[in-house]
């Protein structure tokens, strides 16, 4: 029993409700009743998380998500991270983010992985890091793909949250575990296939408003293509790099 845990996913729930969010989910009985398993999950906005969880609640089992140790240092959310057992990345001090993962792993746990490594600016999946595939392979486990679709429209990167009663559907689908029988590099590139092709599916169903920034451009949004994107990642990256450098 957790009942921190359980506290907060109910109080989740209840804003889920006054915002009058409506899931709707699919291939949850592809996560495990019981045993370690990396479930690799899309990134477009900052709330992925709270809705990627959702899945799990049907075998009843909660997820440790891997997160940037910014949000651990905070005074408000760090406790909670910390009290519901997440996992902290350190950017400079990676090998010891992914060594937790893998013994979190080992010893049963689910653990949440964002293998874009960042938010999604084309709502397109990004190229994925290895680190997912790497996990999988030393823990033994599977590798299990989420999908999410709408979160976006709640809270993304470059525009306002969007936190009141908006009645946003928002569509989450599970997919079958890749079993870590093939290299990393390999494993990778199969996750990332079969989450495009599972994003896809999820997308044909969902009502896109033509222009929107939320819709990418291959559906008539205004959200940049994926290589726009990229470039925008890769120019914003640099920018943080020398305002670093600036301070030392």
């Amino acid at each position: 029993m957790e009942p921190v845990y359980r506290t907060i996913v109910g109080l989740a729930r209840t804003v889920f409700f006054l915002e009058g969010l409506k899931f709707a989910v699919k291939g949850d009985e592809h996560i495990p009743a019981r045993g370690g398993a990396v479930l690799a999950v899309n990134h477009t906005g900052y709330l992925d998380f709270t809705y990627a969880g959702l899945p799990a609640r049907t075998p009843k089992r909660y997820v440790r998500f891997m997160a940037k140790k910014e949000v651990f240092d905070n005074k408000i959310s760090g406790p909670i991270m910390r009290a519901l057992n997440h996992i902290p990345v350190d950017r400079s001090a990676g090998a010891d983010s992914y060594q937790a993962a893998v013994e979190y792993l080992r010893r049963g746990e689910l653990v949440g992985v964002y293998p874009e490594a960042t938010i999604s600016r084309s709502f397109e999946i990004k190229e994925l890091k290895s680190g997912a595939a790497r996990m999988a392979i030393e823990a033994e486990v599977p590798v299990i793909p989420i999908v999410i679709w709408g979160a976006q429209r709640v809270w993304t990167k470059g525009f306002p949250k969007r936190l009141g009663r908006t009645n946003t559907p928002i569509s989450i689908t599970v997919g079958e575990p890749i079993q870590p029988i093939q290299p990393a590099a390999e494993l990778t590139a199969e996750l990332r296939s079969t989450m495009q092709d599972m994003l896809l599916d999820l997308q044909k169903d969902y009502i896109h408003e033509p222009g929107a920034y939320w819709v990418p451009a291959r559906l008539g949004g205004s959200a940049p293509s994926l290589e726009a994107a990229d470039a925008m990642d890769a120019a914003e990256a640099e920018a943080k790099a020398a305002r670093k450098d600036a301070v030392q």
